[in-house]
């Protein structure tokens, strides 16, 4: 099997906040959106040509409450000194909140920040893969 895109769907409590938080925080941008398709509105945040992206969305008949666990993580690898201390600083100025990681692993080299519904994102300054199989 080939999977050729990888979307990361989160159900959120202000739709417009994410946007603004994770397109500042991580230097994305709106690749797509929807409104009051079937009682959801969304968007999808990326970059052309990258193969993910993140999907908010809000639910307006039944909202859905956003409950992730300190161990729901969206690792970000950055192995580059320069390009990750200039994405935690871009986090922290975008409003992400600075957090320790439950899982000590992610403090060695990175840093993990929580948004205003409580996901986690780790900007881990590492390359991956960091044992290639073989």
């Amino acid at each position: 099997m080939s999977i050729s895109v990888l979307r990361i769907a989160r159900p959120v409590s202000d739709l417009a906040r994410s946007r603004t938080l994770y397109c500042a925080g991580l230097d994305l941008a709106v690749i797509g959106s929807f409104a009051h398709h079937a009682g959801f509105s969304g968007v999808m945040l990326g970059k052309p040509g990258m193969a993910w992206h993140l999907e908010f969305t809000i639910c307006h008949a039944h909202p859905v409450e956003p409950r992730p666990t300190a161990e729901d993580l969206l690792v970000l690898y950055l192995p580059e000194e320069a390009a990750w201390q200039h994405t935690c600083a871009a986090m922290a100025q975008a409003g992400f909140r600075r957090t320790a990681a439950l899982n000590p692993y992610w403090e060695q080299g990175g840093q993990t920040f929580s948004d205003h519904d409580g996901y986690r994102t780790v900007i881990q300054r590492r390359q991956w893969p960091l044992n290639p199989a073989g």
